[in-house]
């Protein structure tokens, strides 16, 4: 079949460069395109003495596939299973599902490398080059792109792309998908609709962008949320939204737009309620005065703990220059975060929320006062006992608190 796919393949291109066809924006077109130029070969291939084509699905697929999809990796990516692929060289394509990575038959040529990140990128507007060997960027059904190319690699570019498998619209998803028992997920939905500042945290791949995904579904539908981002993730489902991602710089090293400026441009924006998809900089302080000013938000950051989160978010903020003392950050976060979530993997690749803290707002002896408002007791969450801040918030919403929290 491979002979008569490269036949096929060559008639769908030429096909496409004379009807100026984008197979990758326009799917529909494409395969409609893909089928007939298979039926037609599949008439022609008896009388003409071409190759047979044999499965005319397959045949479809494979064409389909390299011309409007990303060639070999395109079977990884339809695969629900697959969470991650990541390229180490032409040779080596590894994926990864729930529990372990596993180096795949795949086996790419150095070209055919190239080619995908060039089709990858063609898509994103954003570039790669000596200048600029690091890229992150939004595949057209929202995977996550990272590539990086030599001269800062070895040899070969390392690409890794990063599926979002489980999709999460409302804490009822996270609870369907087991993150979250159903009482906290009660909880923390509530804590949403009251307006309070959540801090989700966690390591790689814990799955904070789909908690985050799943606390905005309990926002009010007449709440207007305005989300930032290095590259587009979050997708809430909210009518009234503005969403932003960073920019690169051209060329000229002019012209980019950091997360930093679009914390503050957001703030402009009249937001109800305001989302960093995640806190890795001087953009935090923006971020903390925000929430301080009375601004409702929400953010995720990398930490192997909720107490590591918390002080992970005291340290980001001196990012911002010399000028800002540890004494204004600690009672500015410990004023600012309302509930810590932090998530983890099991041993056999589950995410979970593993803790969930409150922070009252004060400051002892340079620590922040935390309290434990559910943990994981015997692989489970459970309640642990501590009341979270604002408990006049809850009430001014018509909420009954302590049976929100005793459910646990």
């Amino acid at each position: 079949m491979n002979a008569a796919v490269e036949v096929i393949e060559a008639d769908v291109r030429e096909l496409v460069r004379r009807r100026g066809l984008d197979p990758v924006r326009a799917p529909g077109p494409a395969r409609a395109l893909v089928e007939e130029v298979v039926a037609g070969y599949a008439e022609r291939e008896l009388t003409a003495g071409l190759p047979p084509v044999g499965d005319r699905e397959r045949a479809t697929r494979a064409v389909l596939d390299a011309v409007a999809g990303f060639g070999p990796l395109q079977r990884w990516l339809d695969d629900p299973e697959v969470e991650e692929i990541w390229i180490n060289e032409p040779g080596r394509v590894f994926v990864a599902r729930p529990g372990g990575s596993e180096l795949t038959t795949t086996v790419l040529t150095a070209a055919e490398v190239a080619e995908l990140v060039e089709r990858m990128l063609r898509v994103s507007g954003r570039r790669l080059d000596r200048s600029e060997p690091f890229v992150d960027a939004t595949l057209p059904d929202g995977s996550r792109l990272h590539v990086v190319i030599p001269d800062v690699t070895r040899r070969h570019p390392a690409v890794n792309v990063r599926k979002f498998v489980a999709r999460a619209s409302g804490v009822d998803d996270l609870v369907r998908l087991g993150v979250l028992p159903p009482a906290p997920a009660r909880f923390l939905a509530a804590a949403v609709r009251c307006g309070l500042n959540v801090l989700v945290s966690g390591g790689t791949f814990a799955g904070k962008t789909t908690v985050l995904n799943g606390l905005l579904g309990a926002l009010g539908p007449r709440e207007r949320l305005v989300t930032v981002e290095e590259v587009f993730e979050l997708r809430p489902s909210t009518v009234d939204r503005v969403a932003m991602q960073t920019r690169q710089p051209g060329l000229e090293g002019t012209g980019g737009v950091p997360l930093r400026r679009l914390v503050r441009e957001a703030l402009r924006m009249r937001p109800d309620r305001l989302v960093v998809g995640e806190v890795r900089g001087a953009e935090c302080l923006d971020l903390l005065l925000a929430m301080s000013s009375g601004v409702p938000a929400l953010c995720t950051v990398h930490a192997n703990s909720a107490r590591e989160a918390l002080l992970r978010v005291c340290t980001l903020p001196l990012l911002a220059g010399g000028n800002i003392p540890a004494e204004f950050v600690l009672p500015t976060v410990a004023g600012s975060v309302d509930l810590v979530v932090h998530l983890g993997v099991d041993p056999g690749g589950r995410r979970r929320v593993r803790e969930v803290l409150g922070v009252p707002g004060r400051v002892e002896g340079g620590v922040i006062e935390t309290v434990g408002l559910y943990a994981s007791t015997g692989g489970r969450l459970a309640r642990a006992g501590g009341h979270p801040p604002w408990a006049e918030r809850f009430a001014r919403h018509g909420l009954d608190l302590a049976a929100l929290l005793g459910a646990g």
